[in-house]
């Protein structure tokens, strides 16, 4: 495991718009960018991309939702807080 996931992090980083979260585009870069001669290797290769790339990017969602909740948080407690009052 140690060897996909550097051989995909310096591909990753080298060729950083090349990739994406869907598998088959990351086996067709990788035919393109690489000479991997293992059917197997390749496709190991292309998954901890699209992977990677997936987790990063629910990550990414997560990070920005935890950012608008605050907001609405601080709007429902104002409207509470008028039905209260009236």
């Amino acid at each position: 495991m140690n060897r996909i996931r550097r051989i995909s992090t310096e591909l990753m980083s080298t060729y950083k718009g090349k990739f994406d979260i869907d598998f088959t585009h990351n086996k067709q870069v990788l035919n393109e960018i690489a000479i991997v001669r293992s059917k197997g290797l390749k496709n190991e290769i292309a998954g901890y991309i699209s992977s990677y790339l997936r987790r990063e990017l629910e990550e990414q969602k997560e990070k920005e939702s935890e950012v608008v909740a605050p907001d609405e948080s601080v709007d429902e407690t104002e409207e509470i807080e008028e039905q209260i009052l009236n």
